[in-house]
């Protein structure tokens, strides 16, 4: 890929910059063993992005109702009815999220060279918590919330164009997910890299799984920094 191409880099956040699975987990663990169910780590995962996927198809609502929405599910799914605390408990862990050890050094690296900016299915709020985390300022932020849609829609893809001023040909796209960032981004012509975090781990993770091939694929974002600056 010749990188001299671009000026500007847009971002996935959740599973690219922020470790939303260690974020998760602990959470979902809980609400699982409080109702005396426990399933295995990569299964919980599989089902928490099985869940959001479908609670993010239908009319646009907020990523706080969507994780409410992906609480509700798994009661349904294991036989138990979660308590408003618990409905709650999801949107009000982001706070505590935390980034790849590797994100801020990257990010400041490529901050250096390139326009950076955040294509994110999150609310505005939860993302403001999520930015202290990040170490840098960025361009611009393109959430869910602004555009009434969910990637793999479309519709952010092309609000992040008109944002930011360009072409597509002259984005390049960073994310974690194939069925979220991938296919969609290369379907307007831009082009992508895949951070895939999960290479040299079991199961597909909290992303729905899907087949496409990005422009580029590396294990983290310091190996794309490396290769990028």
């Amino acid at each position: 890929m010749e990188f001299s191409s671009f000026t500007t880099i847009t971002f996935d956040c959740y599973g690219t910059l922020i470790d939303w699975e260690a974020g998760l987990l602990p959470g979902l663990r809980r609400l699982l063993a409080a109702h005396g169910q426990t399933l295995p780590d990569a299964e919980i995962l599989e089902l928490y992005g099985k869940f959001e996927a479908r609670a993010e198809s239908g009319a646009y609502q907020s990523y706080r109702k969507v994780l409410e929405s992906v609480v509700r599910q798994f009661g349904e799914h294991c036989g138990f009815d979660p308590s408003a605390g618990e409905l709650r408990s999801l949107h009000e862990s982001i706070p505590e999220w935390p980034a790849f050890p590797d994100t801020v050094a990257a990010l400041q690296k490529l901050q250096q060279r390139y326009r950076l900016a955040i294509i994110s299915n999150i609310d505005e709020d939860l993302f403001a918590e999520s930015r202290k985390r990040l170490g840098i300022e960025f361009s611009a932020v393109i959430t869910a919330q602004q555009a009434h849609s969910y990637k793999p829609s479309l519709n952010n893809f092309q609000l992040a164009l008109q944002t930011l001023g360009m072409q597509p040909a002259q984005l390049l796209h960073v994310g974690q997910s194939i069925y979220h960032d991938v296919i969609p981004a290369q379907s307007l012509g831009i082009r992508t890299v895949w951070v895939n975090r999960r290479s040299a781990r079991p199961g597909v993770g909290a992303v729905v799984p899907a087949d496409g091939k990005p422009d580029l694929e590396v294990p983290d974002m310091a190996t794309f920094a490396a290769l990028a600056v």
